[in-house]
């Protein structure tokens, strides 16, 4: 089972990045995983054509032959003004259903404070139509995310044991969500290689959601 991590953020060396970096080294179920941070991308902004996809500078090509080939993907992003990064929604518009359609995701709402409910809220209501991916119905919010999930050398040994214990109590809830991913994108393998040899009479028309 193939992985793939989106870390969202618009600034690099981000909190984001921190938290894939995290689930990375800790998703030994998977086969294979790759950490794509957005920042550090060359994407157009989507105008709706398929012309615009193929900029000579683009690395689109490469980012979706990437997501051809996952069987489950993780999507992290801050919470900036109560909404989900704009390179991360814009990503997400030009993926096609053929490319990336019924399979899991994981949502990941990152945040230095003890919000983070808007973007996952965001996401599940209008990020997936066309594109068909699935988000699992577990996610993440990571809150105060500067104190937690931080390498041992970079820990404050004077943390307060409320502080430990949360950290604690994330790193095994974030165990629990990729175990769940990964039986999600086992299971949802067998349903795509389904539909892909019981297509439905004229299927090629509703290359959309509603």
């Amino acid at each position: 089972m193939n992985l793939v991590i989106i870390s969202a953020s618009q600034r690099t060396q981000s909190q984001s990045a921190k938290v894939a970096n995290y689930l990375a080294d800790n998703s030994s179920q998977f086969s294979a995983v790759q950490h794509i941070e957005l920042c550090k991308q060359r994407l157009p902004l989507w105008d709706g054509e398929e012309i615009s996809k193929q900029q000579d500078d683009s690395d689109w090509l490469a980012i979706n032959a990437q997501l051809q080939t996952m069987d489950a993907l993780i999507l992290i992003t801050p919470e900036w003004g109560g909404t989900a990064s704009p390179l991360l929604k814009n990503l997400l518009m030009m993926a096609q259903a053929a490319d990336i359609g019924h399979k899991p995701v994981l949502l990941v709402s990152v945040v230095n404070g003890i919000s983070g409910a808007y973007p996952i809220a965001e996401l599940r209501m209008n990020a997936f139509s066309n594109n068909k991916l699935v988000a699992i119905p577990d996610h993440l919010i990571i809150r105060n995310v500067e104190e937690i999930l931080n390498t041992i050398n970079e820990h404050n040994q004077q943390e307060d044991h409320a502080i430990t214990r949360r950290d604690k109590s994330i790193r095994h809830r974030i165990g629990y969500s990729l175990h769940t991913l990964f039986y999600y994108s086992q299971a949802m393998k067998i349903l795509r290689e389904t539909l892909q040899g019981n297509t439905y009479n004229n299927e090629y028309l509703y290359p959309y959601g509603m």
